[in-house]
């Protein structure tokens, strides 16, 4: 069977391990049936939900499951769910974020074509948590296939009573909207994501007020990751103290770690929080290596947006507290991969003018610094490189980072300021010999 995304997943291991479950019918070409779904244990958790377990008892299963938002930020899921206020007399929304746009990660998009009910149904369960009777799909423009796929999922599911007015005899209605965006990476930011839901320019909001109280409408509304989502489901069904063992003491569960660059076998894989980073890129079982046997020369483990990681610091767990303490972060778990033929000036070049180009405009250090970043990285790259300019690209990043309204700004200059911390030689040999220390061309 040939998937419309054809990546590698780990679904044979998930099959055969309990533990790991996000993927366990991800290489099944029938599961986005409903049928199917159903046949695999699909929608019991939502009607166990409805049927034996209150809003206030499915927060707290959630918030003691330990599952942290897999978009990036990490905060705790059903902490978030808990900020919706009981007495307010306004709608509240749920949103599923699936505008996956950081550069390296291409998880959300594999969960939606091939296992959308199960987005489904952790969206539908987090909607009868905090009292949504609409709740939405937020999905990447450039990801029409994903649309089709969740449109069609979501029909099957009004068809069998999972959506719709009182869902299985409970009394609760729910209706769900599938949206595309208009391929904006700055939506993927809740606030931003809201203004364009509501025909507005995708702008990031200021905060607070926080989506939880003032979102969509102005109304209370939750915006949570497609991978967070599909996880909770298994929580409901299996228990909070089964998922909580999954994965290290602060870090719980299973994460998709999406791996490409420099490797033999680029793909999606699912494994518990803590698992090494240099097992992931070297295992035959996942990256199997770097091809011709090339040595690497560093590690990007959290998407674009998250600093690099040198060849003597992969030994670290793949989990929140592990790599913030080696001076990265998880990020949306996009692990990019160099080898040691990697021009470094040429690789923050092309992240550059990604931030560059995705900027909204909103904050003056965002809209102007990351244009001043990409032209001098492309002069230094072009062997144009002047004297000084690498302590100019410093001060522009330390101008930029905690300055702006949302973490764009952030995320253009962490990788630029790592890069610049453990390569600096090679910038300086750019400015210097006005040519690449590792090589004149590169293709990536």
């Amino acid at each position: 069977m040939t998937f419309y995304s054809p990546v590698i997943t780990n679904a044979a291991e998930a099959t055969e391990n309990e533990k790991l479950h996000l993927f366990k019918y991800a290489e099944d070409p029938d599961q986005p049936k409903i049928e199917t779904f159903e046949a695999h244990g699909g929608y019991a958790a939502w009607k166990k939900a409805l049927s034996s377990m209150s809003p206030g008892e499915v927060i707290d299963e959630v918030k003691n499951s330990g599952i942290r938002g897999r978009g990036g930020a990490g905060f705790p899921t059903g902490v978030k769910w808990s900020f919706v206020p009981k007495d307010s007399t306004k709608p509240r929304y749920l949103i599923c974020n699936a505008d996956e746009s950081e550069p390296g990660t291409c998880k959300d998009r594999v969960l939606m074509e091939r296992d959308p009910h199960s987005v489904i149904e952790g969206m539908a369960i987090g909607s009868y948590a905090i009292d949504c009777h609409l709740m939405f799909i937020y999905i990447r423009g450039e990801f029409g296939h994903s649309a089709v796929m969740m449109e069609r999922a979501m029909a099957e599911a009004y068809q069998r009573g999972h959506l719709g007015k009182n869902i299985h005899g409970s009394g609760y209605d729910l209706e769900m909207i599938v949206h595309t965006g208009g391929g904006a990476y700055i939506c993927g930011e809740e606030t931003a994501l809201l203004n364009s839901l509501e025909g507005e320019r995708g702008m990031s909001r200021i905060r607070p007020p926080f989506p939880a109280i003032a979102g969509l409408y102005a109304c209370p509304t939750i915006v949570n990751n497609v991978e967070s989502l599909a996880a909770v489901p298994f929580v409901i069904n299996r228990g909070a103290d089964w998922y909580r063992a999954l994965g290290t003491e602060k870090s719980a569960g299973t994460k998709i770690f999406s791996l490409s660059g420099h490797v033999n076998r680029p793909g999606n894989y699912e494994v518990e929080l803590g698992f090494s980073l240099k097992k992931l890129i070297y295992d035959p079982a996942f990256g199997n290596g770097i091809p011709g046997g090339k040595k690497l020369k560093g590690v990007i483990p959290g998407g674009s947006s998250t600093p690099f990681l040198t060849p003597e610091m992969i030994e670290v767990g793949l989990d929140y507290e592990s790599l913030q303490e080696a001076g990265s972060m998880l990020g949306s778990g996009g692990v990019i991969v160099f080898n040691e033929d990697t021009c470094i000036v040429w690789a923050l070049k092309k992240l550059a003018h990604f931030y560059r180009h995705e900027s909204c405009g909103k904050c003056t250090p965002c809209r102007e610094g990351t244009g001043w970043l990409e032209n001098i990285i492309t002069r230094i790259e072009a062997g144009q490189g002047r004297d000084g300019d690498i302590e100019h690209i410093e001060e522009i990043c330390g101008n930029i980072i905690g300055r702006t309204v949302c973490p764009l700004g952030d995320a253009a200059v962490m990788p630029i300021q790592s890069a610049i911390k453990h390569w600096r030689d090679e910038w300086q040999y750019h400015i210097d010999h006005k040519k690449c220390l590792v090589q004149s061309e590169f293709g990536f």
